[in-house]
């Protein structure tokens, strides 16, 4: 984490709606309202909406989500399931809302505990644009992915991610049973809103496959693991 004086003008990128961070919506206004009714500090807040996003937004990596007209902070609050990318948009329209200085950064990682089904129809165990969260907190940027719900985590056997609001919270790096779990093998940085033509990209860069000839990624339909 690196500490600096912010300068306001700089940060107030981080603290606008966009059309993938939505937060004018009364959807995500509401949300988070109710998660940080009687919490004074952004550290508070930050922390209670981590949980929120993380455990009542289900993840589902299963349908990618590639029009960019359907993917939104309030669209997947609303749809209440979502993939990484997804419920990170929902985090940063959250804070952001709450007057706290939210950014997206995305980055490949390696699953070594994917299920061999999901492995096989991404044929590679990289998944490609992770997306995560970094709030700026007392002049520090700390790092926090609300990607896996603790009832999928318990599917897994897997502790999930804690946050505290001070020190960075990415990965799981192991399982509890010593296995390697989880690493990070390529960082794109980090950015005020989704970057989606990169996304496109990317996606189709590593994903080739998966594209229809109308331009689509489609997965698998099912909901569940």
């Amino acid at each position: 984490m690196n500490y600096f004086a912010p300068n306001m003008n700089d940060l107030a990128k981080y603290l606008q709606s966009t059309r993938f961070i939505d937060f004018n919506d009364p959807a995500i206004q509401a949300f988070t309202q109710k998660h940080t009714e009687g919490l004074t500090t952004n550290r508070e807040k930050a922390v209670a909406l981590y949980y929120a996003v993380r455990d009542e937004i289900v993840y589902s990596p299963w349908h990618l989500v590639m029009n960019p007209d359907v993917i939104s902070a309030s669209i997947t609050l609303k749809r209440g399931v979502g993939y990484c990318i997804e419920k990170s948009l929902v985090l940063a329209a959250c804070t952001r809302f709450a007057g706290i200085p939210s950014r997206l950064g995305f980055s490949i990682v390696r699953n070594h505990l994917s299920t061999k089904k999901f492995v096989e129809m991404l044929k590679t165990d990289k998944f490609v644009f992770h997306g995560y969260n970094e709030f700026l907190l007392d002049g520090e940027w700390v790092k926090c992915t609300p990607a896996f719900n603790k009832s999928l985590c318990e599917k897994f056997n897997t502790k999930p991610l804690d946050f505290d609001g001070h020190s960075n919270s990415i990965f799981q790096e192991f399982s509890p049973d010593g296995r390697k779990y989880m690493e990070y093998l390529h960082e794109y940085g980090t950015f005020d809103d989704f970057p989606y033509d990169l996304f496109y990209a990317e996606t189709k860069k590593h994903y080739r496959h998966l594209f229809e000839s109308k331009g689509e990624a489609v997965f698998a339909k099912e909901e569940d693991f």
